[in-house]
């Protein structure tokens, strides 16, 4: 197994920004997107970022090519640090929790329809079990295989499987009053 940023951290362990500076273009959309999905926070999701790429600066003289591919590793860091995030917020309960502001801009009624759709895929994720949540966004939002999410995940293929059927048993129940929506109303109108 070739990882294609084994050279850059190579370059980057040395100093080199510009290798520094390719994997941050090659994964910070991939590792925000990620942690956005865990947390649903945008803020949170880009410290998640930062503090991962800041970690693999302080890491990348220690790195050893072939243990494991750079990106497993960004995914685990992430992971970690999302569960963190998670165990905080579950301690600390927040005074303004399910207060939601709805934004003055008026929307396209289009717009407004797919951003109550993803708010409500959204909203089904983050309910999800923390590991469920990960192994569904991991594989469904970061196109990760099954092997390489259950790298990342920590967990043999078969596991990360269960965490799927069960994920996408729940998400199906929490989303079937808006199923046929979701899907585009592909089955054609009920009768």
């Amino acid at each position: 197994m070739v990882d294609p940023d084994a050279e850059y951290v190579r370059k980057a362990a040395e100093g080199d920004t510009l290798a520094a500076s390719a994997l941050v273009r090659r994964h910070l959309p991939r590792m925000v997107g990620f942690a956005r999905r865990m947390l649903n926070d945008a803020t949170e999701a880009e410290d998640v970022a930062q503090e991962v790429f800041l970690r693999a600066w302080r890491e990348a003289p220690n790195w050893r090519p072939g243990a494991a591919k750079f990106e497993t590793w960004m995914h685990r860091v992430a992971l970690n640090l999302c569960y963190d995030r998670l165990r905080r917020r579950r301690e600390t309960p927040d005074a303004d929790a399910g207060l939601a502001v709805a934004d003055p801009a008026p929307l396209p009624s289009d717009a407004w329809l797919a951003q109550q759709r993803a708010a409500r895929v959204q909203a089904a994720l983050a309910q999800l079990p923390d590991r469920q949540r990960a192994a569904i966004t991991l594989v469904h939002f970061q196109d990760c295989s099954n092997i390489a999410a259950a790298d990342m995940l920590e967990v043999s293929v078969e596991a990360l499987e269960s965490l799927l059927a069960r994920g996408r048993r729940t998400l199906k129940a929490a989303l079937a009053d808006v199923a046929q929506d979701l899907m585009g109303g592909a089955d054609g109108p009920s009768s």
